[in-house]
């Protein structure tokens, strides 16, 4: 746990040792974070930056539901990291059957609670070990490529293609690099090579996270070299979102 500034952390080449501690500092992060989670998506408490603001936010938040939409998210979907259940709620009825994986029991209790009597399938585990029994139709993730880090990302998007069925596709939404996205106590680098940087809880708690921004150009150029067939935009302000599928 660090204590201090918040400041961008550049991460040198990485050893397995420093992956495995800094991974397991964010998995803690969200954890510690799951009972005050909704204050960042609803715009409350640190994250209240005004009533225009969140007015902004939220047409930005439909905009992406509107893209989301003309997918009809259908057959067997996976969530990952599906958190709270902001999102599961939106999209668990539309499914023949819906998985969420995250790892903190913690969010899971809150995603259960929200999704009330809708079938949902929850396992607790780690997404770079997690092992499906099968394939999916659509696979969504919301505000979860940005933690994933750099040595990592290849790795999760072959993991992906393993566990899409012939035709599948994959949705995501992340932040776009605005202090508006985040607390009001948080502080941006200005660099663009930062990987990791320091998020605090209410409790004044500080920890260590991976946190990568994208430009839509950036990862459509990665997600290509790897192979996908991407469509990334970016809203006004707040959010990038995008789909993806292999090539045929």
């Amino acid at each position: 746990m660090l204590r201090g500034k918040p400041i961008g952390v550049r991460v040198p080449s990485a050893s397995s040792d420093y992956l495995d501690s800094a991974w397991a500092e964010q998995i803690y992060y969200y954890r510690q974070r799951a009972a005050e989670y909704d204050q960042w998506f609803l715009r409350k408490g640190r994250y209240d930056r005004g009533d225009e603001h969140t007015t902004q936010w939220f047409k930005e938040v439909e905009e992406v539901v509107a893209e989301l939409e003309t997918f009809s998210p259908y057959g067997d979907v996976l969530e990952i990291a599906g958190g709270t259940g902001l999102w599961t709620v939106r999209l668990a009825h539309k499914s023949k059957s819906y998985t969420v994986v995250d790892t903190s029991p913690e969010m899971i209790e809150i995603n259960r609670y929200r999704l009330g009597i809708t079938p949902v399938t929850y396992i607790e585990h780690d997404v770079f070990t997690f092992e499906p029994d099968k394939q999916y139709d659509f696979i969504f993730f919301g505000f979860w490529i940005s933690h994933v880090p750099s040595e990592r990302f290849q790795e999760f998007w072959d993991r992906l293609r393993s566990w899409l069925k012939p035709g599948g596709s994959v949705f995501f939404l992340d932040s776009a690099k605005t202090p508006m996205s985040t607390a009001v106590d948080h502080v941006l680098p200005d660099e663009d090579d930062c990987e990791t940087l320091v998020r605090k809880l209410n409790d004044g708690r500080e920890f260590k996270i991976f946190k990568i921004f994208y430009r839509p150009e950036e990862l459509t150029a990665k997600l290509e070299g790897l192979g996908w067939e991407p469509r990334i935009m970016q809203t006004e302000n707040c959010f990038m979102y995008g789909s993806a599928h292999t090539k045929a």
